[in-house]
């Protein structure tokens, strides 16, 4: 558990960067580049100092670094191609600049990656060898995840670069069963940390991933401020697709009460 001060030092550091580099860009949306990198640091830097068994420990510098890697690189590609996301310009808006109270966010943000880092703190602790059947079932669920929410990010970049789609909703591909299947993948991957933290002294700790990240993308910061700046710029076609697609968890679409209407004799 002490690495975990390494962690939040190395974070610190970080995000003090991020929010330099944003006062010179006017770009929040910097911080979630951030988060990814220093998340997927945080795996390959307990992996490497950790006490426990090797397999565990290479499979968690592997999965981990590259999951943080490849999050990283996408949500870089949006930031230095893009204006500032709706939510950050919102939120700047909302504080009217304040640069403290932004660069109190960034360091907020470091906090994060030292709590999303505790599921790696159970596998680097993992002393006993596990079974060949959990060593491929991490990586089973780490792909799984991990590819569909690189393809809901391909299926909803490829929406948003056509001009014609401006102030519409995607319900291409996996949109159309959820309304944020990348939140949806995200979530599983944390189940990756569980099996690889199987027979663990601190093997409670790796449920926090999918618990906190659930909390956080349900309650806090992930669907109600995506949702609250997609009503804000789409308005009435949001409202449709929320009444007729479920949240998180993909499902066929219903149709609306107001559609059913229109369609009763």
């Amino acid at each position: 558990m002490k690495l975990l001060w390494w962690v939040w030092l190395y974070a610190a550091l970080l995000m003090t960067w991020g929010w330099w580099w944003q006062r010179r860009h006017r770009n929040i949306g910097v911080v979630d580049v951030l988060w990814a990198k220093g998340v997927g640091a945080s795996a390959l830097l307990l992996a490497v100092l950790g006490d426990g068994a090797a397999a565990p420990r290479i499979v968690l510098a592997l999965l981990g670094g590259l999951w943080g890697a490849r999050l990283a690189l996408h949500l870089w590609q949006r930031v230095r191609s893009e204006p500032e996301d709706g939510r950050y310009q919102h939120l700047r808006r909302y504080w009217n600049g304040h640069q403290g109270k932004i660069f109190g966010f960034f360091q907020f943000q470091a906090g994060l990656i030292v709590l999303f880092a505790l599921p790696f703190v159970a596998v680097a602790d993992n002393r006993q060898a596990i079974g060949l059947g959990w060593i491929l079932a991490a990586p089973a669920v780490w792909l799984l995840s991990v590819g569909g929410e690189a393809l809901a990010d391909r299926q909803l970049a490829r929406f948003r670069a056509d001009p014609a789609n401006k102030g519409r909703t995607c319900r291409q591909g996996l949109w159309r069963y959820s309304r944020h299947p990348n939140y949806f993948f995200e979530w599983l991957h944390w189940f990756t940390y569980v099996l690889l933290a199987v027979h663990s002294p601190l093997w409670w700790l790796a449920w926090s991933g999918p618990l906190v990240m659930y909390v956080f993308l349900r309650w806090v910061s992930g669907i109600p401020f995506t949702e609250a700046q997609a009503l804000r710029s789409r308005g009435e076609d949001y409202r449709q697709y929320q009444r007729t697609t479920p949240m998180l968890f993909p499902w066929f679409p219903s149709r609306s009460s107001s559609a059913r209407k229109e369609s009763s004799p």
